[in-house]
């Protein structure tokens, strides 16, 4: 009797490996928390698009945004862990949104399955070429001797645009007036016109706009310099303590065998570093930059530890 069972038992292991070695079996939703066109839709489609070709199955790419990405991300959480129904998402609705929503649909660290990071997208400290400043030091000279008179732009109330601006002038002692926007043209319109003096956004909103004169970069939010803009110095060469780089991640729900997890996983990172991605991605300021799920948990964590102090300093909740 305990040899059938034995063998059933590794029979039905066997059975289940099997499937997750064939993963995908049918469609798959790729899901966005974000409208299309923006960047985590960019890489999304661009996943589809190779694990389609790569894999022989469909793949669908669903935007499903509202809530500051909670609404799509609950969507996956919520969803069965059979690997039919992965998404897309970033740091806010991942980390930073467990701090700023008293109420979350979702439990990011219980009803998700963290896959890998995809990339990581530098954000620039950019200024109004009016205020007549050349490096970050200044900067925080020129905000510190007028205190509260200068102000920044952002996305919105929460996001890693206002974050970094607030652990900047947190870090620096300085005062600066928040004034939130829709999203990052609309952000950068009013920079360009001097309805603020600065802002802190991915680079791909920033860079193209340098050519006017208008605007000027001063540092970059990475830990190290980017490869995609190695002339321009990080905050902390500057002497502030400030790290604000965003990321995407592919998640799925809870529950998703490991070796579901290690297929998704090795295809992910088999898309990456093909050079027909590589060079799409570059052309959007982004850097592919596949891990291991502790991996990803762990930049998941220290987001939750650098940005705690910030919100708490700023008094920042949505609801």
């Amino acid at each position: 009797m305990r040899r059938s069972v034995v063998a059933l038992f590794a029979v039905l292991l066997g059975a289940v490996s099997a499937a997750a070695q064939d993963w995908p079996t049918g469609t798959v939703r790729i899901i966005v928390p974000f409208a299309a066109g923006a960047t985590p839709d960019i890489v999304a489609r661009l996943l589809a698009d190779y694990l389609q070709q790569k894999v022989q199955q469909t793949f669908i790419v669903e935007n499903k945004p509202g809530a500051s990405g909670n609404t799509g991300t609950n969507d996956v959480a919520k969803a069965p862990p059979d690997g039919a129904t992965i998404g897309v998402s970033i740091g806010g609705p991942l980390a930073i949104n467990k701090l700023l929503f008293g109420n979350l649909p979702y439990d990011p660290t219980k009803d998700l399955t963290l896959l890998t990071m995809l990339v990581t997208q530098p954000s620039v400290l950019a200024i109004n070429a009016s205020l007549g400043v050349n490096d970050l030091r200044e900067l925080i000279d020129r905000i510190r001797a007028n205190p509260g008179k200068y102000s920044f732009g952002s996305i919105g109330a929460g996001s890693l645009s206002q974050l970094a601006m607030e652990a900047i002038a947190l870090k620096s002692g300085t005062q600066l007036v928040h004034i939130p926007y829709a999203s990052s043209p609309q952000a950068m319109t009013a920079l360009i016109r001097n309805d603020v003096q600065m802002v802190c956004l991915p680079a791909i909103s920033v860079v193209p706009q340098l050519g006017s004169g208008a605007v000027k970069i001063l540092a970059v939010s990475t830990a190290e310099r980017s490869a995609l803009m190695p002339g321009i110095p990080t905050l902390k060469e500057a002497g502030i303590d400030v790290e604000a780089d965003a990321w995407m991640g592919l998640v799925a729900p809870a529950g998703l065998s490991d070796a579901t997890v290690n297929r998704i996983g090795g295809l992910v990172r088999d898309a990456l570093t093909s050079r027909a991605i590589r060079e799409k991605l570059t052309s959007q300021f982004m850097e592919p930059d596949p891990d291991s799920p502790a991996e990803f948990r762990a930049r998941v964590n220290a987001d939750i530890a650098r940005w705690t102090p910030v919100i708490e300093a700023a008094k920042i909740k949505i609801d």
